[in-house]
């Protein structure tokens, strides 16, 4: 088990020689300043676990030490034992005020500044060990957050996290008559690669779809997983027109793509593509719906190629 390091901060020479002396006796590493600003500059450089800190110093005292150390994000949680020979409750209230752990009056006896080092390290140990499972925590929450929003095999957003997203902008659109765009993709002839090539040469063909839609929609667009082969992109304050660039932009990019796993080859996509404002859309429900056979008729007329919904087509 590694030493505790010390720094003991005392000007006067026999006192620390006489304190350091004792410290190594009882198996601490003891690291020495001869006044607060080398003391400030230690703390900063080298891995410190307690301080012992005399009061009078001969650039600033120790209560301005103190209070650096414990405003500085690096050094803050540091434990500090102030030392003096001064005996008045004010001193030691200040002491306390500026951040001090603990006090011990000069002279001291050895077992006990032993006792007060030994609880400062233990509630220090206590504390690192607390701050590092609240990292472990934070860290599990941002990935189960993570889980909560993200499709694993695509690393783009899940059909939850997108439902979540265009309610939102749908209603936003209908508050400030904004347009609102909508696009849904599905892999053409996707199951006969699962049939040829195995599902795991299908999961990577759906990962590389996710990239190549990713990287031809614009910042503001959100493209998401809807489920199995098809994929969907929102696209706030967007008319159908500007849509539909980006619709196109994915067929171009879709057929320039060499697709791995599968010789090489390239994939494409039917895309069906609504927006508001449309009289028979009132709900996000009938934007995905009208996107939806938008993407049928798309199929329908040969696959590879995008089509738009038709005015009133959410009725049907």
């Amino acid at each position: 088990m590694a030493k505790a390091k010390i720094l003991l901060v005392e000007d006067n020479q026999t006192q620390a020689t006489l304190i350091s002396s004792f410290l190594t006796r009882n198996g601490y590493e003891v690291v020495l300043a001869g006044n607060g600003m080398s003391a400030i500059r230690i703390a900063k450089s080298e891995k410190v676990d307690i301080v012992l800190l005399d009061l009078v110093l001969p650039d600033i005292d120790g209560n301005e030490v103190c209070r650096w150390l414990k405003l500085n994000h690096d050094t803050m949680a540091i434990p500090i034992i102030m030392l003096t020979a001064k005996g008045e409750s004010h001193d030691k209230v200040a002491g306390l005020e500026a951040g001090a752990d603990d006090y011990l009056h000069k002279p001291f006896d050895e077992s006990e500044l032993n006792a007060r080092i030994y609880v400062r390290l233990r509630s220090k140990s206590l504390q690192d060990e607390l701050r590092i499972k609240n990292h472990q925590l934070e860290d599990m929450l941002t990935r189960v957050e993570t889980l909560a929003i993200m499709d694993s095999l695509t690393g783009l957003f899940n059909r939850r996290r997108f439902e979540t997203l265009l309610s939102n902008e749908f209603k936003k659109a209908q508050r400030y008559l904004h347009p609102l765009s909508c696009m849904i993709l599905d892999i053409d002839h996707f199951k006969e690669i699962n049939d040829s090539f195995g599902h795991q040469v299908g999961d990577l063909a759906l990962r590389e779809v996710a990239q190549v839609i990713q990287a031809s929609v614009r910042e503001v667009d959100t493209p998401a997983r809807w489920g199995g082969e098809e994929f969907v992109v929102l696209s706030p304050n967007t008319t159908k027109e500007n849509a539909l660039r980006a619709a196109e932009r994915i067929l171009s990019s879709m057929a320039a793509h060499k697709f791995s796993g599968i010789g090489g080859r390239s994939l494409s996509v039917s895309i069906g593509l609504a927006g508001i404002p449309d009289p028979s859309i009132d709900t996000m429900e009938k934007l995905i719906h009208a996107a939806d056979l938008a993407m049928y008729e798309a199929k329908r007329k040969g696959r590879a190629r995008v089509e738009v919904a038709a005015p009133g087509i959410a009725q049907r």
